[in-house]
């Protein structure tokens, strides 16, 4: 009788401490999920901040190009 207890007791053992790493695991992916869409909603900002200085520097290179045609009468 007292081996079927020891028995019952290393299993819940076992049972409970699979448990707690499958829900560090869990835990874990939640972590590395979070820091992966973090990351790309970084990219994503970066990328559009890029976007928007190259335009406005291509439209300010427009400008002062047009600026000076006008000036040199190659424009009207």
């Amino acid at each position: 009788m007292a081996s079927k207890g020891l028995q019952d007791l290393k299993q819940q053992v076992e049972q409970t401490a699979q448990e707690a790493v499958t829900t560090a695991g869990a835990k874990a992916q939640q972590v590395v999920d979070q820091a992966t869409e973090a990351g790309q909603q970084a990219m994503d900002q970066l990328a559009t901040a890029t976007q928007e200085t190259i335009d406005k520097t291509a439209k300010q290179a427009s400008d002062t190009y047009s600026g000076f045609a006008k000036k040199l009468g190659l424009m009207k």
